[in-house]
């Protein structure tokens, strides 16, 4: 109401000097013109005044805003570097082979020559007779023994591949949790936590990894032992057969007296 008051007195000089020269008919209207126009510039000033706290309001948000984005950052922008060789490292191929593989690579050669390096003894392709003779060994029967050969290679292969990539993890572990300690950032705090996550979890994968060629090896030794305990039965089976055959055939041809002997008199 004031600020109607003071544009009412503002505008009724105004309005005078402006039809000081007008013959003036009607005193009564011409005051109600006036206050019109003084109603209409405070409704002006009113609209100007929201405006600038409008204005005030936006200011005072983008001020928040920007102390948001300085306390918890762009996340956008925070960019880690162990994230690509974390990403390549759970892309790559596992190293370890699945049982069914090791299995069709069997191959007796490989067992009758095998020595690991000098530790142990090659059995080799063929031996002699005390008389000189050359006997040749059947490879197919030294299978069994080249699937474990393969799945122990195997597991030693993974072992070794996982070492080093376990040393490379740890390493990128190490880096991620100085970076957490000096980041400034919530964003920032963030992306670590997620990638520390995943490092632990392919830093876990290696074990699995070796668990699984070690259970590969495990399985095979198992089947080999079973076999072998298959093939002796078998063949127990057989030489009783042949045992009950012989003594049969034996009794047919050379039966026993059922009369006593009588010795002729003189």
């Amino acid at each position: 109401m004031k600020k109607l008051i003071v544009a009412a007195l503002i505008a009724l000089p105004l309005a005078f000097s402006a039809r000081a020269q007008w013959i003036v008919y009607d005193p009564t209207m011409n005051i109600e013109q006036i206050l019109d126009e003084a109603e209409s510039i405070a409704k002006y000033v009113t609209m100007i005044d929201n405006q600038v706290q409008q204005i005030n309001t936006l200011t005072s948000q983008l001020s928040e805003f920007k102390n948001y984005e300085s306390l918890f950052g762009n996340p956008s922008q925070v960019v880690l570097s162990m994230v690509a060789p974390l990403n390549a490292d759970l892309q790559s191929l596992e190293p370890n082979l699945n049982l069914e593989n090791l299995v069709a690579n069997a191959n007796g050669n490989i067992a009758l020559n095998f020595n690991d390096s000098g530790i142990y003894a090659t059995v080799g392709t063929s031996f002699q007779t005390p008389r000189g003779q050359t006997v040749q060994r059947p490879a197919s029967q030294y299978e069994p023994f080249s699937a474990i050969i393969n799945t122990a290679s195997n597991y030693v292969a993974v072992a070794d591949n996982a070492a080093q990539r376990r040393a490379a993890i740890k390493d990128q572990i190490a880096q991620t949790t100085q970076q957490l300690q000096n980041a400034t950032t919530d964003a920032e705090v963030q992306k670590l936590h997620g990638v520390l996550t995943s490092l632990n979890s392919d830093l876990a994968s290696t074990d699995d990894e070796v668990n699984q060629a070690a259970s590969a090896a495990m399985v095979q030794d198992i089947q080999n032992r079973n076999d072998q305990q298959k093939q002796i039965q078998a063949l127990t089976e057989q030489q009783n057969a042949e045992f009950e055959e012989s003594v049969s055939n034996y009794s047919a041809k050379f039966q026993l007296l059922n009369a006593p002997t009588v010795f002729p008199t003189p």
